[in-house]
C-alpha cells in the first residue's frame, strides 16, 4: 500500500473508532435510562444489569458500523479539503479514483467483519440478553421457545404453538391442553390456525376432545371457527418467537426450509436471510457515496456541511431500506429484490456522483 493509502486508512480507522465509541455510549445511556426502572423492580444485581448491556454492544455495533464508516470518510476528506491537501493532490495529476483503493479496501474489510459479527456473535449475545430481559426482568419464565415451537405453561394448562407469524399476527398448529386438579387431561383443543381480532383470538378448523367423567372417554367435536380464551397477546408471542437476529445465516436458512416443509409462510424470514448479506455490504455503497460527496464539496462549504450531508444520506437510505423490507414482508416484492433494492439504487447514485467528480 502506498504512503497516501496508509495515511487515509489510518485516519479513517481513527475517526471510525471515535464515532463508534460516541454512538455506542449515547445508545447505551438512552437504553439504560429507559430500562433501569424495570431492573430495579426486578431486583437484579448490578453485575447482571452490566452483563445485559454488555451483551447488547455487538448488536449496536452491527447496526451503526455503516454510519460510522460513512462519517469517517466524510470527515477525513473534509479535513483534507480544508487543509488544501485535495487541491494539492489534484494539481499533481492525482485523480479522485486514486483515493478509492484504500477507501474501498477498508469498506470491503469492514463489510466482511460486519457480516461475521452479525452472523456469529450477535445471535449468541442477543439471545442471552433476551433471556435476561424476558426471564429475569419481565418474569416470562412460563413461556419457552425452541425453533418454530412455542410452549406456554399456565396454572392448569399447557399451550403449544408450532409457528407464529409476527407480520400478520397469526398462529398455526395450535394445541391447548387443560388439566383438572389431579393434572389429568380433561380437555384438548387443536386448531389449524388462529388470528388476533378485536382483542381476542379466533381459531379455525378446530377439533376438541372433552373428557366424559362418567365413561372416562373423550368426546370429539369439530368446528369451523370460534373464539377460544388465550391470555397471551401478539406482542407477548413476538418477544419469545424465534427471531432472525438470533440465528446465523445457516440456521436461518435451515429454519426457512423447516417452516416451508410444514406448509407455513416463511416470506419474512427469507427477506431477513437476504438482508443478512445485503446490509453489511452497504459499507461499500456508503463509502462510494461519501467519497463523491466529500471530494465534490467546495472549500468554503466546510466540514460541517459534509457531516450534514452524510447524516441526511443515512436517514434517506434507512427510510428507503426499511420501506423495501416492509414491501418484502408483505409479499409485494420478492425477498431478494426487497433486500437489495436500496443498495443497488444508492450504488448507482454513488457511481454517477464519482463519474461527475472525476
Amino acid at each position: 500500500m502506498s504512503i497516501i493509502g496508509k495515511y487515509l486508512t489510518i485516519e479513517m480507522l481513527k475517526f471510525f473508532g471515535i464515532i463508534l465509541l460516541m454512538v455506542i455510549g449515547i445508545y447505551l445511556a438512552v437504553d439504560f435510562f429507559e430500562k433501569i426502572d424495570n431492573f430495579l423492580e426486578a431486583g437484579l444485581p448490578l453485575s447482571k444489569v452490566l452483563t445485559f448491556f454488555q451483551l447488547r454492544i455487538p448488536f449496536i455495533v452491527a447496526q451503526i458500523a455503516p454510519v460510522g464508516i460513512l462519517l469517517a470518510v466524510l470527515i477525513v476528506f473534509g479535513l483534507m479539503n480544508k487543509n488544501y491537501e485535495l487541491i494539492a493532490f489534484r494539481s499533481s495529476g492525482i485523480s479522485v479514483y486514486y483515493f478509492l483503493k484504500p477507501v474501498l479496501s477498508l469498506a470491503l474489510l469492514l463489510s466482511v467483519l460486519l457480516f461475521l459479527l452479525a452472523d456469529l456473535i450477535v445471535p449468541m449475545t442477543i439471545n442471552k440478553a433476551n433471556r435476561i430481559w424476558l426471564g429475569e426482568v419481565k418474569k416470562k419464565s412460563a413461556v419457552t421457545s425452541r425453533e418454530k415451537n412455542i410452549w406456554i405453561k399456565g396454572g392448569r394448562s399447557i399451550s403449544h404453538i408450532k409457528y407464529y407469524n409476527s407480520k400478520n399476527k397469526t398462529i398455526s398448529g395450535v394445541t391447548l391442553y387443560y388439566f383438572d386438579k389431579d393434572f389429568k387431561l380433561k380437555r384438548r383443543v387443536d386448531a389449524k390456525t388462529g388470528h388476533f381480532e378485536n382483542g381476542k383470538w379466533i381459531f379455525r378448523e378446530i377439533m376438541e376432545q372433552q373428557l366424559n367423567k362418567t365413561t372416562e372417554d373423550y368426546t370429539v367435536t369439530f368446528q369451523e371457527q370460534r373464539f377460544e380464551p388465550f391470555e397471551f397477546l401478539p406482542d407477548d408471542l413476538k418477544r419469545v418467537a424465534k427471531k432472525s437476529e438470533e440465528m446465523n445465516f445457516i440456521e436461518l436458512l435451515e429454519y426457512i426450509r423447516d417452516v416451508e416443509s410444514e406448509g407455513y409462510d416463511a416470506t419474512s424470514y427469507k427477506v431477513d436471510l437476504h438482508a443478512k448479506i445485503a446490509f453489511p455490504l452497504v459499507c461499500i455503497v456508503l463509502c462510494l457515496l461519501a467519497t463523491g460527496i466529500a471530494v465534490k464539496r467546495k472549500l468554503r462549504e466546510g466540514l460541517s456541511l459534509n457531516i450534514a450531508y452524510g447524516i441526511g444520506l443515512i436517514f434517506i437510505y434507512w427510510i428507503f431500506y426499511s420501506f423495501c423490507l416492509s414491501l418484502g414482508y408483505g409479499g409485494i416484492l420478492p425477498p431478494v429484490i426487497a433486500a437489495w433494492t436500496a443498495n443497488f439504487i444508492f450504488l448507482c447514485l454513488g457511481m454517477f456522483n464519482l463519474i461527475n467528480v472525476g
